[in-house]
């Protein structure tokens, strides 16, 4: 398997530090609203991700932080009149609500940046130790220039930082620091009534880029396999991320570096952000939209590419989407149907090949496009197979298991269209019977009646020359 690395610019043989596990840690949202689905585009990525190293038999240690305390959740306390816990509390409810619908895996480990204070304070305090950080009037700075490469993930000029920094840091900033580029670690308490903790410098509360640097060694271990997040992550969160890090523990930070493209919107593919104004949350999406047709929608794009979001686009992923899902259902109808089995070895290896053509791309950078048109080519195959007056139960059985294996690594949930033996099986035999009979005898009232009773018990049917078929909605 091959992936991406951002920090060398290239794909690299992926080795896990240790056989048959991996550590990985997704940076994940500062709650102080609903997540937009740029935002879960990251999220989704990363999950599929996962769900392809689960399919390879690796043991995933997946960390997802809460960043609950912030600028930003400060300020938008203060207009909502609340306090940042109770906001943090909502917004990251309506997180895990929303994930669930696009069926996002649980991470391993949700920690929050407020329940570390005390990690994030020892953090600090090695890294003031070895001569990386310094304390002024409260606040704790990290020195951006003593950590030799700085700048490295980013591919950044540490020069020009230094010059763009300087023309953009306010007075107060300006006298607080050594050198413009120095960023914190540590911030003091502004007002009173600001959430704060106790600390050696004074009250105060972590800034932004230490936690995940605290987080994920501390769950994780001081080097750890892979590291994601969005491009705009890579600098400065990133960057300082692995300063902060690689001077505290004197090991490397993170062995592979990944990073998903944006969500754009309009033709102009502006990227869609909250500063922007040009954001759809996805609580709002999912009131309109199918929560799986969004999901497949941004599972389908190869994680390092751009995703257009249009009402174009969603309605493609939905067509796509419903033909993978229609053969599930004629499948599963013709695994219980009365045909006797008939060996088809042609189907046999194309599902073989298909197997081969899938793993195949997603070994290469995760490329879930070529992975989907790999399945996609073997529909017809399948399609052909079923219409056949006897089919290979056997085989047909290994690629319903592999359909919907593939399937979930997109985080698409077929279980509704496999069918199950339940209590009422008989009853729908029965009834679909006599409503066989009654279409021969040319009794369409009582066929219809019939089929209206089906439907209220939740049953779909369908008309074809090998019989009727059916599925529970």
């Amino acid at each position: 398997m091959k992936i991406y690395n951002t920090l060398t610019k290239q794909k690299e043989e992926f080795k896990p530090i240790k056989p048959g596990q991996i550590s990985m840690y997704v940076c994940g949202p500062t709650v102080y609203n609903y997540i937009h689905i740029g935002n879960a585009r990251s999220v989704v990525a990363f999950d599929t991700i996962r769900r392809y190293f689960e399919y390879q038999g690796y043991q995933v240690n997946y960390v997802s932080n809460f960043t609950d305390v912030d600028d930003k959740m400060i300020n938008e306390a203060q207009t909502e009149e609340t306090t940042v816990p109770k906001l943090a509390e909502r917004y990251i409810a309506a997180y895990l609500a929303d994930t669930k619908a696009l069926n996002v895996e649980p991470a391993t480990l949700h920690p929050r940046a407020t329940e570390e204070i005390p990690a994030i304070i020892a953090f600090i305090q090695k890294l003031i130790a070895k001569g990386y950080a310094y304390e002024s009037h409260g606040d704790v700075y990290y020195r951006t220039k003593k950590f030799e490469n700085y700048g490295q993930l980013s591919s950044q000029n540490i020069a020009e930082l230094e010059e763009g920094a300087s023309q953009h840091t306010n007075v107060r900033e300006q006298e607080r620091k050594e050198d413009p580029i120095d960023f914190a670690l540590w911030k003091a308490q502004k007002a009173p009534d600001e959430i704060a903790w106790n600390s050696p410098w004074g009250l105060g509360r972590p800034g932004w880029h230490v936690e995940c640097s605290v987080m994920a060694t501390k769950y994780l271990g001081e080097t750890i396999d892979i590291h994601g997040g969005g491009q705009d992550l890579e600098f400065p969160h990133h960057e300082n991320e692995i300063a902060q890090s690689e001077a505290a523990t004197g090991k490397q930070f993170v062995h592979y570096w990944l990073h998903n493209g944006f969500v754009t919107v309009g033709n102009q593919q502006e990227k869609m952000s909250k500063s922007l104004h040009n954001f759809v949350t996805v609580h709002d999406l999912l009131q309109d939209v199918d929560a799986q047709v969004l999901r497949f929608f941004m599972a389908s794009v190869q994680y390092r590419k751009q995703i257009n979001y249009s009402a174009k686009n969603l309605e493609q992923a939905q067509i796509i989407l419903q033909r993978f899902k229609n053969t599930l259902t004629n499948l599963a109808y013709r695994l219980t149907d009365n045909t006797s089995s008939q060996p088809a070895k042609q189907l046999e290896q194309a599902l073989a090949e298909t197997k081969q053509k899938f793993d195949s791309a997603m070994n290469d950078d995760f490329n879930v496009q070529n992975a989907l048109a790999a399945i996609y080519d073997f529909l017809p195959i399948i399609n052909a197979h079923l219409s056949e007056a006897e089919v290979d139960k056997p085989v047909l059985k290994q690629v319903q298991q592999a359909l919907t294996t593939w399937l979930a690594i997109f985080g698409i949930d077929t279980s509704n269209l496999i069918a199950k033996e339940a209590d009422d099986d008989k009853q729908v035999a029965e009834l679909i019977a006599k409503r066989e009979q009654a279409r021969q005898n040319k009794d369409w009232a009582l066929s219809d009646q019939i089929r209206d009773q089906l439907k209220q018990m939740g049953i779909t049917i369908q008309d074809t020359a090998q019989g009727t078929r059916w599925s529970r909605d």
